[in-house]
């Protein structure tokens, strides 16, 4: 069993990497955290005279640039003038060009949500009558391509690294003194500092093409730096690396000055000595945490309070990083949310980066100072802590950030926060099973220090029996024995080791640093097979692996949450969506709602099928477009893609194309399909149901 170790945890680390980056790649793009939810002139609106200005709004604040708003003609020539203003609250206005000419108009934004993340849409409305127009916006926005998944795994290796330097050390601090003095850990640590730190200068260069033009040959404008500079994130991020200067100091003391008055590894041993039969009565004893195991020195106490008071407040300054500039700094109750959102990050990262550290030292501390149960248990209680942080934390983040129990399914943000929770769960349960080794741990010690402790009590009495047989004055005979043949040994070896001096003094370098490399080699191994030897240990280890691999899982979900717009704003741009659609449908003059059903056989296996394509309200302007697809026998069906393209052929316009989103089996939805001018529209749906059989079906629309 000892020798299958190594391939397990390569395998099982290499899968759980390869879940980590598959649920990263196939996540979406960052989704607008700010959704806007109404303008003037409206979306699709037709108005008889040409307005002064536009007007957008949007759900929360947001930032705004000299070109954050284009209008454009319908020659695509910009119209706008003056930079955007702010006339109150959640509305900014750009003034218009004087005597404007009638036609269809477009109106671009990319402006940057309150909570950090860029925004980006288009519109048109009509002066006058609806008209052609040249203008093609790229769908594409600042946050995708490139720079933008530079940027969000950027914020991934920053969130791994800040649990790994936080729960290390509190790991080191609260668990397991002598961990500060095993390289492991060390290494451990010291790479947390190294990934949040070169994480931070990135996402600093990378910010400012992140939220404006997305190109990568803006990563190093030092122009667009000094923009970034100036706002709320660009603070942040220099915060950050502020904080990590006085972390850096904190881990050369923590690994310095701490690590040469930890204790070695004396308690843990000790406690294996004795057995631990007091139970907790020895919890304290391992490497002296508190400060008072090694004898209450004040030195050591001053210092262990020293560095966990400093440690609390520069851990909860990085976490304050990310709580003053991305969910927690907007909406509901802001001055609660992020000093809740600071306890939920430093409870994850007490949780995660304390079981990586725990992990580390399961497999690479030395035999010399092996990680005791009384470390184990400390862990358990700080994670059973953590745990409950997290409930707690976790309960109100929810319900600010969703508002209601059908934001759990209907949206993105609540479909991801069911995944964490399961998660959560898997650890927790997972942690239990560690918490069973850890006791057999225990019991095993206990009974192998009991057998020590008899056969000791076995060899004293013999030995007193041997001295009283001995008369007075004279040396056992064995002691005797022993110190004669010791004496003849180290004479005749004396000769030897000076000829083995010489001749080790003669070797060249090359020969010693290889003789150096076995030496490690042999040791390394040595201490990997006294690892492996104990069953109760390698269980442990097995167990806390398997709860890392899901805390790597874990790690990724909650990134991408930070990424994905809110439930309770999703839920609101959907209802501002659907009542523009309304007041269009009530102010218009549509023909109704418009249902098209076509038959299609794409030539593939189960590739015969009807899809549906409902409009409402059928007329010019914002319209909500539904596509169903059902199988022969009539039941909903689900296929890879499904495309719309409108054509209106007669005034050579289109095609147009629509990417519905999934909504459920066999059902698609787009809630603002512009349709800029009334007449009669060839719709088109291309259906592909394997990666290489689609067909385009078409029939043509009335509208207005």
């Amino acid at each position: 069993m000892t020798q299958t170790i190594a391939p397990r945890v390569r395998t099982l680390v290499l899968l759980i990497l390869a879940v980590a980056g598959a649920l990263l790649a196939g996540a979406a793009p960052a989704s607008a955290h700010a959704a806007l939810t109404g303008s003037d002139p409206a979306q699709g609106a037709v108005v008889d005279t040409a307005p002064s200005q536009v007007s957008l709004t949007f759900s929360e604040p947001v930032a705004v640039g000299d070109d954050s708003v284009r209008v454009l003609d319908p020659k695509g020539e910009r119209v706008d003038k003056g930079d955007p203003a702010n006339p109150s609250g959640t509305t900014y206005s750009v003034p218009l060009v004087s005597g404007l000419p009638d036609g269809t108009y477009t109106v671009a934004y990319q402006v940057v949500s309150a909570d950090s993340h860029p925004v980006a849409g288009a519109f048109t409305f009509s002066i006058g009558a609806p008209s052609e127009t040249t203008v093609s916006v790229s769908a594409q926005g600042s946050d995708d391509g490139l720079v933008g998944w530079l940027y969000g795994f950027g914020r991934y290796v920053s969130y791994a690294g800040f649990v790994v330097l936080a729960g290390g050390a509190a790991f080191v601090l609260a668990c397991w003194a002598p961990g500060a003095r095993a390289r492991a850990v060390q290494r451990l640590v010291v790479s947390g500092w190294l990934a949040l730190t070169a994480a931070t200068l990135g996402l600093l260069m990378l910010r400012g093409s992140y939220t404006t033009s997305g190109k990568i040959g803006d990563v190093f404008d030092l122009e667009l730096l000094g923009d970034v500079l100036q706002t709320k994130t660009g603070a942040a991020l220099v915060s950050r690396l502020l904080l990590l200067a006085a972390a850096a100091l904190f881990i050369a003391v923590l690994f310095g000055a701490y690590a040469r008055t930890a204790d070695g590894g004396a308690p843990d041993h000790a406690a294996e000595g004795d057995g631990g039969s007091d139970g907790e009565s020895d919890g304290e004893s391992d490497g002296g945490s508190d400060g008072e195991s090694d004898g209450g020195e004040p030195d050591k106490r001053d210092l262990t309070f020293g560095l966990a008071l400093g440690g609390t407040v520069v851990a909860a300054g990085l976490a304050a990083s990310w709580a003053m500039s991305e969910h927690a700094s907007q909406g509901l109750q802001a001055g609660v949310a992020m000093p809740v959102d600071v306890v939920h990050l430093l409870a994850v990262a007490a949780w995660l980066g304390g079981l990586a550290a725990l992990l580390v030292a399961l497999h690479r501390a030395p035999v010399e100072t092996p990680v005791g149960r009384d470390a184990v248990r400390r862990f358990s209680r700080l994670a059973f802590g953590s745990v409950v942080a997290l409930a707690v934390t976790g309960v109100y983040q929810s319900w600010r950030q969703l508002g209601s129990w059908s934001a759990f399914t209907d949206t993105r943000y609540g479909q991801l926060l069911l995944v964490k929770i399961a998660l959560v769960a898997v650890m927790v349960a997972v942690a239990f099973l560690s918490r069973r080794w850890t006791q057999r741990l225990a019991d095993a010690r206990v009974s192998v220090a009991t057998e020590e402790a008899a056969r000791s009590e076995e060899t004293e009495r013999a030995e007193e029996a041997e001295e009283e047989k001995q008369p007075a004055g004279t040396a056992p005979a064995e002691a005797s024995g022993t110190s004669a043949v010791s004496e003849a040994v180290e004479a005749a070896e004396a000769p030897r080791a000076s000829d083995a001096e010489k001749a080790e003094a003669g070797h060249d370098s090359v020969r010693a640093a290889q003789l150096a490399r076995q030496r490690a080699a042999t040791e390394a191994a040595r201490q990997k097979r006294l690892r492996d030897a104990d069953p109760n240990r390698f269980g442990l280890r097995r167990s806390v692996l398997a709860e890392a691999g899901v805390a790597v899982v874990l790690l990724a979900v909650t990134t991408v949450l930070t990424q994905t717009e809110p439930g309770r704003t999703e839920q609101d741009a959907k209802a501002a969506a659907a009542s523009s659609s309304s007041s269009a449908s009530t102010t218009g003059q549509g023909s109704g709602a418009v249902s098209l059903t076509m038959p299609f056989d794409t030539g593939g296996t189960n590739g015969k099928g009807v899809v549906s394509v409902d409009l409402d309200p059928a007329q010019a302007g914002d319209n909500a477009l539904h596509v169903y697809v059902e199988g022969p026998d009539g039941t909903p069906v689900d296929v890879p893609e499904v495309k719309i393209a409108l054509t209106l052929a007669a005034q050579d316009i289109g095609p147009l194309p629509v990417t519905p989103d999934h909504i459920t089996t066999g059902h698609w939805s787009a809630s603002t399909v512009q349709i800029p001018m009334a007449g009669d529209w060839k719709v088109e749906v291309t259906v592909r149901t394997s990666d290489i059989d689609q067909v385009t079906v078409s029939k043509n629309a009335q509208i207005g």
